[in-house]
């Protein structure tokens, strides 16, 4: 509401509106400072439709992460993780805040807790998450009155790339323990990791319709990015997938019969295999690396940066080279070569 006063031969307007800063003005005739202020409340009108800045007070931030997690995580394929970190935020304190209440300095201070209780890489993941609910309630949800309490909140440093690669004699013994496995699919789920560079979720989702043996291709329809591709196959990778394909049952669909979860289980088993056999330092060794190692093969075979890209599904060429990890020694054998040519 506008208040107006004449004081010291000026007319001085203030326009209070509850969740905002009072404004004021002085101007020289009343006419000028009524018209400011109609346009000061009219500004602050738009603003508060539909929900105004009291509607903040009437909800707590464990309501919008929950309906977050039941009405839009629950839609998405990584919906396992995400509902882990949303469950991490409803155990703090600040989740039974209303929105109007939270701010930069508490989610400041979890920031900080949270930094000696997990890697920064984890931290960065949470804030984004955060971030995306909070964007999600101001742009769909109504809430427009919301500030955005992580606008100015420093991220912490992005961790360095990891730049594990099979060690000599990692890739025999990892071999030997998979195929302790029934069934062999673990041992060939692990193999063509290395020769495809397929994360472990698109590995899983092969279909055998989606492989043609002819063309030596794989479609791969499911992907992180949500954007499906169609990947050469090594002849390696060929006779992999003909040996599954021989070892499944005649009626599958799924070349990998098995969930998420017993895939990373039967691998960890193995790793643990694989190390009481003498193969020290593999049980630091994630699945995650053979897409490093398959990457870096990929390169070390003469392939260019667009070609690996569109093997790879990476659309950020920055990330792509994080991927990348040449050995040296490989590096020297390859300038040899081409000083032997040249010459």
């Amino acid at each position: 509401m506008a208040s107006l006063r004449f004081r010291n031969g000026k007319w001085q307007v203030q326009v209070r509106r509850y969740g905002h800063p009072t404004r004021a003005k002085s101007f020289q005739s009343k006419s000028d400072a009524q018209r400011w202020a109609r346009q000061i409340e009219a500004e602050l009108d738009r603003t508060l439709i539909p929900n105004d800045v009291r509607s903040l007070n009437t909800i707590t931030v464990a309501q919008l992460l929950t309906r977050y997690r039941d009405t839009v995580t629950n839609e998405k394929r990584g919906i396992v993780p995400e509902r882990k970190r949303i469950e991490v935020f409803l155990r703090q304190r600040w989740s039974t805040l209303s929105l109007a209440k939270l701010d930069a300095s508490t989610l400041s201070r979890y920031r900080d807790t949270r930094l000696k209780q997990v890697q920064p890489g984890t931290v960065i993941r949470e804030l984004g998450l955060l971030s995306s609910i909070f964007e999600k309630a101001r742009r769909d949800w109504g809430y427009t009155a919301f500030q955005k309490p992580l606008a100015a909140l420093r991220k912490p440093k992005a961790p360095d790339g990891r730049e594990r690669r099979l060690k000599p004699g990692e890739l025999q013994a990892l071999t030997k323990a998979c195929s302790t496995v029934a069934g062999s699919w673990l041992l060939h789920g692990f193999l063509l990791a290395i020769e495809t560079g397929l994360r472990r979720g698109e590995l899983l989702g092969i279909r055998w319709q989606d492989v043609n043996f002819d063309k030596a291709v794989l479609y791969v329809p499911f992907t992180k990015t949500d954007k499906a591709r169609t990947i050469p196959l090594t002849e390696r990778a060929v006779e992999i997938l003909q040996e599954r394909k021989a070892a499944s049952a005649s009626d599958a669909e799924d070349a990998f019969p098995v969930s998420a979860n017993a895939f990373r289980l039967a691998w960890e088993r193995c790793k643990r295999r694989a190390e009481r056999a003498g193969c020290a330092g593999i049980k630091e060794l994630r699945f995650h690396d053979l897409r490093h190692e398959a990457v870096s093969r990929f390169f070390e075979r003469g392939l260019n940066t667009a070609e690996v890209a569109s093997i790879s599904g990476h659309k950020d060429l920055r990330m792509l080279f994080r991927y990348t990890h040449l050995r040296p020694e490989d590096l020297v054998t390859k300038l040899r070569e081409s000083k032997a040519l040249a010459a």
